[in-house]
Protein backbone atom coordinates (compact mmCIF):
# COMPACT_ATOMS: atom_id res chain seq x y z
CA UNK A 1 0.00 0.00 0.00
CA UNK A 2 1.34 3.50 -0.93
CA UNK A 3 0.86 6.60 0.75
CA UNK A 4 1.17 10.36 -0.36
CA UNK A 5 1.28 13.05 2.32
CA UNK A 6 -1.54 15.24 2.86
CA UNK A 7 -0.29 17.36 5.68
CA UNK A 8 1.48 19.68 6.22
CA UNK A 9 -0.37 21.98 3.54
CA UNK A 10 1.96 24.80 3.53
CA UNK A 11 4.32 21.69 1.59
CA UNK A 12 1.84 22.72 -1.18
CA UNK A 13 2.85 26.75 -1.19
CA UNK A 14 6.45 27.03 -2.19
CA UNK A 15 5.76 26.28 -5.92
CA UNK A 16 3.84 27.54 -9.17
CA UNK A 17 2.42 23.89 -10.87
CA UNK A 18 2.06 25.03 -14.91
CA UNK A 19 -1.48 24.23 -16.31
CA UNK A 20 -3.30 23.97 -19.31
CA UNK A 21 -6.02 26.25 -20.13
CA UNK A 22 -8.95 23.71 -20.67
CA UNK A 23 -10.27 23.15 -24.07
CA UNK A 24 -13.10 21.04 -25.09
CA UNK A 25 -12.27 18.64 -27.87
CA UNK A 26 -15.44 16.77 -27.49
CA UNK A 27 -19.06 16.96 -25.90
CA UNK A 28 -22.13 14.90 -25.59
CA UNK A 29 -26.13 14.61 -24.27
CA UNK A 30 -27.66 12.88 -21.79
CA UNK A 31 -31.44 13.82 -23.33
CA UNK A 32 -34.95 13.35 -21.26
CA UNK A 33 -34.87 9.68 -20.90
CA UNK A 34 -31.00 9.91 -19.41
CA UNK A 35 -30.14 8.25 -23.02
CA UNK A 36 -26.83 9.06 -24.59
CA UNK A 37 -26.41 10.98 -27.50
CA UNK A 38 -23.36 12.11 -29.79
CA UNK A 39 -24.94 15.82 -29.83
CA UNK A 40 -25.25 18.94 -27.69
CA UNK A 41 -29.32 18.87 -27.98
CA UNK A 42 -29.38 18.95 -23.99
CA UNK A 43 -26.89 22.39 -24.43
CA UNK A 44 -29.18 24.96 -22.10
CA UNK A 45 -29.40 29.09 -22.02
CA UNK A 46 -28.87 31.26 -19.03
CA UNK A 47 -31.74 33.92 -18.98
CA UNK A 48 -32.21 35.06 -15.44
CA UNK A 49 -35.82 34.33 -13.60
CA UNK A 50 -37.93 37.51 -12.50
CA UNK A 51 -37.49 37.95 -8.89
CA UNK A 52 -39.28 41.29 -8.50
CA UNK A 53 -42.20 40.13 -6.60
CA UNK A 54 -40.00 39.24 -3.94
CA UNK A 55 -38.58 36.16 -4.50
CA UNK A 56 -39.65 32.96 -5.86
CA UNK A 57 -40.92 29.41 -3.49
CA UNK A 58 -37.71 26.86 -5.20
CA UNK A 59 -40.23 24.13 -3.19
CA UNK A 60 -43.00 24.31 -5.71
CA UNK A 61 -43.65 21.22 -8.19
CA UNK A 62 -41.18 19.32 -5.36
CA UNK A 63 -44.08 16.38 -5.49
CA UNK A 64 -43.92 15.95 -9.21
CA UNK A 65 -40.18 15.75 -9.63
CA UNK A 66 -38.73 13.41 -12.06
CA UNK A 67 -35.11 12.44 -9.93
CA UNK A 68 -32.85 9.93 -12.13
CA UNK A 69 -32.09 7.06 -10.54
CA UNK A 70 -27.95 7.03 -9.79
CA UNK A 71 -28.29 3.94 -8.02
CA UNK A 72 -26.58 1.95 -11.17
CA UNK A 73 -23.42 2.60 -12.19
CA UNK A 74 -22.54 4.37 -15.00
CA UNK A 75 -18.92 3.88 -15.13
CA UNK A 76 -16.91 6.03 -17.25
CA UNK A 77 -19.30 4.85 -20.18
CA UNK A 78 -20.51 8.40 -21.75
CA UNK A 79 -17.49 9.64 -21.47
CA UNK A 80 -15.25 7.04 -23.04
CA UNK A 81 -18.40 6.56 -25.92
CA UNK A 82 -17.37 10.22 -26.73
CA UNK A 83 -13.77 9.82 -26.45
CA UNK A 84 -14.05 6.52 -29.44
CA UNK A 85 -16.27 9.05 -31.52
CA UNK A 86 -13.41 11.40 -31.52
CA UNK A 87 -10.71 9.16 -32.27
CA UNK A 88 -12.82 7.23 -34.99
CA UNK A 89 -13.10 11.23 -36.73
CA UNK A 90 -9.49 12.06 -36.25
CA UNK A 91 -8.18 8.34 -36.85
CA UNK A 92 -6.03 8.35 -33.46
CA UNK A 93 -5.76 8.08 -30.12
CA UNK A 94 -6.33 10.63 -27.82
CA UNK A 95 -2.70 11.26 -25.90
CA UNK A 96 -3.41 11.61 -22.74
CA UNK A 97 -1.72 10.20 -19.12
CA UNK A 98 -5.29 10.85 -17.46
CA UNK A 99 -8.87 10.23 -18.06
CA UNK A 100 -11.96 11.23 -15.72
CA UNK A 101 -15.01 12.88 -14.36
CA UNK A 102 -14.79 16.63 -13.15
CA UNK A 103 -16.23 15.16 -9.91
CA UNK A 104 -12.83 13.08 -9.36
CA UNK A 105 -10.36 15.92 -10.22
CA UNK A 106 -12.67 18.41 -8.16
CA UNK A 107 -12.21 15.70 -5.16
CA UNK A 108 -8.79 15.45 -5.17
CA UNK A 109 -7.84 19.61 -5.80
CA UNK A 110 -9.61 20.37 -2.56
CA UNK A 111 -7.90 17.98 -0.36
CA UNK A 112 -5.97 20.22 1.37
CA UNK A 113 -9.39 22.02 2.77
CA UNK A 114 -11.35 19.11 2.41
CA UNK A 115 -10.30 17.20 5.71
CA UNK A 116 -14.27 15.83 6.56
CA UNK A 117 -13.94 14.32 2.86
CA UNK A 118 -14.74 10.61 2.49
CA UNK A 119 -14.12 8.99 -1.13
CA UNK A 120 -12.93 5.91 -2.70
CA UNK A 121 -11.75 6.04 -6.83
CA UNK A 122 -10.85 3.18 -8.82
CA UNK A 123 -8.34 3.45 -11.54
CA UNK A 124 -7.01 1.36 -14.22
CA UNK A 125 -3.93 1.29 -16.54
CA UNK A 126 -4.25 0.60 -19.70
CA UNK A 127 -2.18 1.73 -23.11
CA UNK A 128 -0.37 4.84 -21.05
CA UNK A 129 -3.44 6.25 -19.62
CA UNK A 130 -4.77 6.18 -15.85
CA UNK A 131 -8.31 6.14 -16.18
CA UNK A 132 -10.20 6.42 -12.68
CA UNK A 133 -13.67 6.71 -11.77
CA UNK A 134 -15.61 6.85 -8.29
CA UNK A 135 -16.00 3.45 -6.82
CA UNK A 136 -19.58 3.40 -6.72
CA UNK A 137 -20.82 1.43 -3.99
CA UNK A 138 -18.66 3.51 -1.75
CA UNK A 139 -20.77 6.80 -2.95
CA UNK A 140 -24.03 4.77 -2.71
CA UNK A 141 -23.38 4.27 1.03
CA UNK A 142 -22.55 7.44 1.72
CA UNK A 143 -25.22 9.26 0.18
CA UNK A 144 -27.42 6.43 1.65
CA UNK A 145 -26.14 8.03 5.11
CA UNK A 146 -26.48 11.34 4.12
CA UNK A 147 -29.99 11.22 3.35
CA UNK A 148 -31.23 8.53 6.08
CA UNK A 149 -33.52 9.84 9.09
CA UNK A 150 -30.69 9.89 11.43
CA UNK A 151 -28.93 12.29 9.74
CA UNK A 152 -32.00 14.48 9.40
CA UNK A 153 -32.46 14.23 13.13
CA UNK A 154 -32.13 17.60 15.17
CA UNK A 155 -31.91 19.66 12.36
CA UNK A 156 -34.55 22.11 14.53
CA UNK A 157 -37.64 21.64 11.54
CA UNK A 158 -34.80 22.06 8.50
CA UNK A 159 -35.89 20.96 5.26
CA UNK A 160 -34.98 17.49 4.93
CA UNK A 161 -31.79 16.80 2.53
CA UNK A 162 -34.27 15.28 -0.54
CA UNK A 163 -35.97 18.93 -0.59
CA UNK A 164 -32.55 20.65 -0.71
CA UNK A 165 -31.65 19.13 -3.01
CA UNK A 166 -34.85 19.53 -5.45
CA UNK A 167 -34.17 22.94 -4.56
CA UNK A 168 -30.69 23.40 -6.59
CA UNK A 169 -32.33 21.22 -9.37
CA UNK A 170 -35.55 24.04 -9.12
CA UNK A 171 -33.12 26.62 -9.40
CA UNK A 172 -31.45 25.37 -13.01
CA UNK A 173 -35.53 25.26 -14.63
CA UNK A 174 -35.55 28.59 -13.50
CA UNK A 175 -32.14 30.15 -15.19
CA UNK A 176 -32.62 28.41 -18.09
CA UNK A 177 -34.05 27.73 -21.79
CA UNK A 178 -33.67 25.70 -24.19
CA UNK A 179 -32.56 27.30 -26.91
CA UNK A 180 -31.41 30.98 -27.39
CA UNK A 181 -33.50 33.67 -25.58
CA UNK A 182 -34.24 35.34 -29.24
CA UNK A 183 -35.43 31.89 -30.19
CA UNK A 184 -37.41 31.39 -27.25
CA UNK A 185 -41.29 31.88 -26.72
CA UNK A 186 -42.03 34.84 -24.17
CA UNK A 187 -44.73 32.67 -22.61
CA UNK A 188 -41.72 29.74 -21.99
CA UNK A 189 -39.80 32.34 -20.09
CA UNK A 190 -42.48 33.39 -18.14
CA UNK A 191 -43.52 30.34 -17.01
CA UNK A 192 -40.50 28.47 -16.29
CA UNK A 193 -41.60 28.12 -12.73
CA UNK A 194 -44.37 25.96 -13.89
CA UNK A 195 -41.96 23.66 -15.33
CA UNK A 196 -41.68 20.09 -14.06
CA UNK A 197 -37.90 19.62 -13.15
CA UNK A 198 -36.00 16.89 -13.92
CA UNK A 199 -32.50 16.19 -13.78
CA UNK A 200 -32.19 13.26 -16.30
CA UNK A 201 -30.89 15.79 -19.32
CA UNK A 202 -27.54 16.79 -18.82
CA UNK A 203 -24.70 18.63 -21.94
CA UNK A 204 -20.95 17.20 -20.95
CA UNK A 205 -18.23 18.94 -21.85
CA UNK A 206 -15.07 16.95 -22.02
CA UNK A 207 -11.82 19.35 -22.50
CA UNK A 208 -8.40 18.59 -22.21
CA UNK A 209 -6.05 20.37 -19.58
CA UNK A 210 -3.32 19.60 -17.58
CA UNK A 211 -1.25 20.04 -14.03
CA UNK A 212 2.33 20.27 -14.30
CA UNK A 213 3.82 17.95 -16.23
CA UNK A 214 0.32 15.72 -16.34
CA UNK A 215 -1.69 15.51 -19.60
CA UNK A 216 -5.36 15.23 -18.31
CA UNK A 217 -9.00 14.69 -20.67
CA UNK A 218 -12.01 15.67 -18.13
CA UNK A 219 -15.45 15.32 -18.61
CA UNK A 220 -18.30 17.01 -17.01
CA UNK A 221 -22.00 18.42 -16.85
CA UNK A 222 -22.09 22.20 -17.73
CA UNK A 223 -25.28 24.04 -16.67
CA UNK A 224 -25.43 26.14 -19.33
CA UNK A 225 -23.83 28.94 -22.03
CA UNK A 226 -24.88 32.95 -21.12
CA UNK A 227 -25.97 33.64 -24.87
CA UNK A 228 -23.99 31.24 -27.38
CA UNK A 229 -21.83 28.50 -27.98
CA UNK A 230 -19.46 29.34 -30.58
CA UNK A 231 -19.08 27.60 -33.98
CA UNK A 232 -15.31 27.74 -34.23
CA UNK A 233 -13.79 25.36 -31.14
CA UNK A 234 -10.91 27.67 -30.46
CA UNK A 235 -13.33 30.23 -28.92
CA UNK A 236 -13.81 29.67 -25.48
CA UNK A 237 -17.52 29.21 -24.73
CA UNK A 238 -18.57 31.13 -22.01
CA UNK A 239 -20.05 28.87 -19.66
CA UNK A 240 -22.56 29.59 -16.91
CA UNK A 241 -22.23 27.37 -13.36
CA UNK A 242 -25.03 27.57 -11.27
CA UNK A 243 -25.58 26.69 -7.25
CA UNK A 244 -27.81 27.85 -4.84
CA UNK A 245 -26.89 28.98 -1.35
CA UNK A 246 -28.42 29.52 2.29
CA UNK A 247 -28.16 34.10 2.51
CA UNK A 248 -25.07 35.08 4.14
CA UNK A 249 -26.41 36.62 7.21
CA UNK A 250 -23.85 36.52 9.84
CA UNK A 251 -20.16 35.57 10.36
CA UNK A 252 -20.73 31.91 10.81
CA UNK A 253 -22.78 31.91 7.54
CA UNK A 254 -20.06 33.79 5.77
CA UNK A 255 -17.61 31.24 6.85
CA UNK A 256 -19.85 28.61 5.31
CA UNK A 257 -19.62 30.14 2.16
CA UNK A 258 -16.40 30.79 1.92
CA UNK A 259 -16.02 27.46 2.33
CA UNK A 260 -18.55 26.54 -0.57
CA UNK A 261 -16.63 28.85 -2.73
CA UNK A 262 -13.66 26.38 -2.87
CA UNK A 263 -15.50 23.39 -4.83
CA UNK A 264 -17.34 26.05 -6.55
CA UNK A 265 -14.17 27.40 -8.25
CA UNK A 266 -12.86 23.93 -8.37
CA UNK A 267 -15.59 22.69 -10.50
CA UNK A 268 -15.62 25.38 -12.68
CA UNK A 269 -11.66 26.14 -13.18
CA UNK A 270 -11.69 22.20 -14.25
CA UNK A 271 -13.90 22.61 -17.18
CA UNK A 272 -12.55 26.23 -18.11
CA UNK A 273 -16.20 28.04 -17.10
CA UNK A 274 -15.99 31.43 -16.40
CA UNK A 275 -18.95 32.63 -14.92
CA UNK A 276 -20.65 31.00 -11.22
CA UNK A 277 -24.62 32.31 -11.19
CA UNK A 278 -25.28 31.66 -7.02
CA UNK A 279 -28.68 31.83 -6.01
CA UNK A 280 -29.38 33.21 -2.47
CA UNK A 281 -32.37 31.78 -0.59
CA UNK A 282 -34.09 31.61 2.68
CA UNK A 283 -33.57 28.70 5.06
CA UNK A 284 -37.25 28.00 3.69
CA UNK A 285 -36.05 27.95 0.13
CA UNK A 286 -37.31 31.31 -1.03
CA UNK A 287 -35.03 32.41 -3.77
CA UNK A 288 -34.13 35.98 -3.13
CA UNK A 289 -31.72 37.33 -5.44
CA UNK A 290 -28.74 36.34 -7.89
CA UNK A 291 -24.85 37.13 -7.53
CA UNK A 292 -22.56 36.61 -10.25
CA UNK A 293 -19.05 35.48 -9.70
CA UNK A 294 -16.08 35.32 -11.85
CA UNK A 295 -14.04 32.05 -11.72
CA UNK A 296 -10.73 33.70 -11.90
CA UNK A 297 -11.18 36.23 -9.39
CA UNK A 298 -13.08 34.29 -6.61
CA UNK A 299 -9.31 32.98 -4.68
CA UNK A 300 -7.64 36.09 -5.06
CA UNK A 301 -10.97 37.57 -3.41
CA UNK A 302 -10.90 34.72 -0.89
CA UNK A 303 -7.35 35.91 0.22
CA UNK A 304 -7.95 39.91 -0.19
CA UNK A 305 -11.63 39.96 1.65
CA UNK A 306 -12.43 36.87 3.26
CA UNK A 307 -10.96 35.14 6.14
CA UNK A 308 -8.42 32.89 3.85
CA UNK A 309 -9.95 29.86 4.73
CA UNK A 310 -8.23 28.11 1.43
CA UNK A 311 -5.85 28.74 -1.28
CA UNK A 312 -6.32 28.58 -4.95
CA UNK A 313 -2.61 27.93 -5.66
CA UNK A 314 -2.25 25.02 -3.09
CA UNK A 315 -4.94 23.22 -4.34
CA UNK A 316 -3.16 23.78 -7.62
CA UNK A 317 0.63 22.85 -6.59
CA UNK A 318 -1.30 19.60 -4.69
CA UNK A 319 -2.76 18.64 -7.66
CA UNK A 320 0.11 18.75 -9.56
CA UNK A 321 2.62 16.63 -7.16
CA UNK A 322 -0.34 14.18 -6.36
CA UNK A 323 -0.69 13.03 -9.82
CA UNK A 324 2.54 13.08 -10.29
CA UNK A 325 2.95 10.56 -7.54
CA UNK A 326 0.14 8.45 -9.00
CA UNK A 327 1.77 7.95 -12.17
CA UNK A 328 4.54 6.64 -10.70
CA UNK A 329 2.93 4.47 -8.42
CA UNK A 330 0.03 3.36 -10.80
CA UNK A 331 2.26 1.49 -12.95
CA UNK A 332 1.32 -1.92 -13.68
CA UNK A 333 -2.37 -3.41 -15.21
CA UNK A 334 -4.92 -4.46 -13.25
CA UNK A 335 -7.56 -2.33 -10.42
CA UNK A 336 -6.40 0.02 -8.16
CA UNK A 337 -7.91 1.68 -5.16
CA UNK A 338 -7.84 5.33 -4.22
CA UNK A 339 -8.77 5.78 -0.94
CA UNK A 340 -9.07 9.28 1.20
CA UNK A 341 -10.40 8.81 4.82
CA UNK A 342 -12.16 11.61 7.20
CA UNK A 343 -9.46 13.47 8.92
CA UNK A 344 -6.48 11.57 7.88
CA UNK A 345 -3.54 12.88 6.67
CA UNK A 346 -2.80 10.79 3.60
CA UNK A 347 -4.36 9.54 0.64
CA UNK A 348 -3.87 5.71 0.23
CA UNK A 349 -3.52 4.02 -2.80
CA UNK A 350 -3.45 -0.16 -3.53
CA UNK A 351 -4.31 -2.66 -5.87
CA UNK A 352 -7.20 -4.49 -5.24
CA UNK A 353 -7.24 -7.16 -8.49
CA UNK A 354 -3.76 -8.01 -9.98
CA UNK A 355 -4.93 -7.85 -13.71
CA UNK A 356 -7.78 -6.52 -16.10
CA UNK A 357 -9.59 -3.41 -16.28
CA UNK A 358 -12.57 -4.05 -13.83
CA UNK A 359 -15.89 -2.72 -15.20
CA UNK A 360 -13.78 0.99 -15.55
CA UNK A 361 -13.33 0.30 -19.34
CA UNK A 362 -16.81 -0.40 -21.42
CA UNK A 363 -16.63 -2.94 -24.38
CA UNK A 364 -17.28 -0.46 -26.91
CA UNK A 365 -13.68 1.48 -25.70
CA UNK A 366 -11.80 -1.92 -25.26
CA UNK A 367 -13.09 -3.04 -28.82
CA UNK A 368 -12.14 0.29 -30.45
CA UNK A 369 -8.53 0.59 -29.02
CA UNK A 370 -8.48 -3.49 -30.24
CA UNK A 371 -9.46 -2.09 -33.83
CA UNK A 372 -6.95 0.73 -33.81
CA UNK A 373 -3.91 -1.80 -32.68
CA UNK A 374 -4.77 -4.40 -35.66
CA UNK A 375 -4.78 -1.35 -37.90
CA UNK A 376 -1.20 -0.43 -36.60
CA UNK A 377 -2.21 3.06 -36.07
CA UNK A 378 0.41 4.81 -34.16
CA UNK A 379 -1.50 7.86 -34.76
CA UNK A 380 -1.67 9.90 -31.74
CA UNK A 381 -4.21 13.43 -30.95
CA UNK A 382 -1.91 15.82 -29.25
CA UNK A 383 -2.88 17.28 -26.22
CA UNK A 384 -3.13 21.09 -26.58
CA UNK A 385 0.01 22.66 -25.61
CA UNK A 386 -0.68 26.39 -24.25
CA UNK A 387 0.82 26.67 -20.72
CA UNK A 388 -0.09 29.48 -18.36
CA UNK A 389 1.97 30.50 -15.42
CA UNK A 390 0.12 28.99 -11.92
CA UNK A 391 -1.09 31.94 -10.93
CA UNK A 392 -5.40 31.13 -9.67
CA UNK A 393 -5.98 34.31 -11.99
CA UNK A 394 -6.76 31.53 -14.88
CA UNK A 395 -9.97 33.16 -16.36
CA UNK A 396 -7.65 33.81 -19.72
CA UNK A 397 -7.00 30.19 -19.14
CA UNK A 398 -17.23 22.71 -4.42
CA UNK A 399 -18.04 21.02 0.31
CA UNK A 400 -20.81 21.52 -2.34
CA UNK A 401 -23.68 23.48 -1.27
CA UNK A 402 -26.21 20.80 0.71
CA UNK A 403 -28.88 22.16 -1.90
CA UNK A 404 -27.22 20.27 -4.55
CA UNK A 405 -25.55 16.81 -4.22
CA UNK A 406 -21.85 16.40 -4.88
CA UNK A 407 -21.13 15.89 -8.33
CA UNK A 408 -19.58 12.43 -9.36
CA UNK A 409 -19.63 12.88 -12.97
Amino acid sequence: MAHFNVEPVQQFAHTNAAIRRPREVAFFSFDEDHKFRLDDSSLRYYYPPNLAGGGIDLSKGFESFRQFDGSKDGHLEGLLDAIVAHEQEKNGKLETEIITWRGMMTKIMTVPYANLDDWEMNATLFEGTIFIEENHQKALASRSQQFSPSANRGRNNMPSQELMTFWGYKFETLCLLPAPWSETSREYIETREEQVVSNYAQYCSIVRTGFGKTKIVIGGEVDAVMAFKPANKTTPADWVELKTSAEVTNDREHTKFERKLLKFWAQSFLLGVPKIIVGYRTQQGMLRRLEEFDTQAIPETVQRRGKRLWDGQICINFASSFLEWLKATITTNGVWRIQRRTKEPVIRVFKVEETGTGQILSQHFLSWRAQLREQGSNNEIPIATEVVDANVELGDAVEVAADHPPEAK
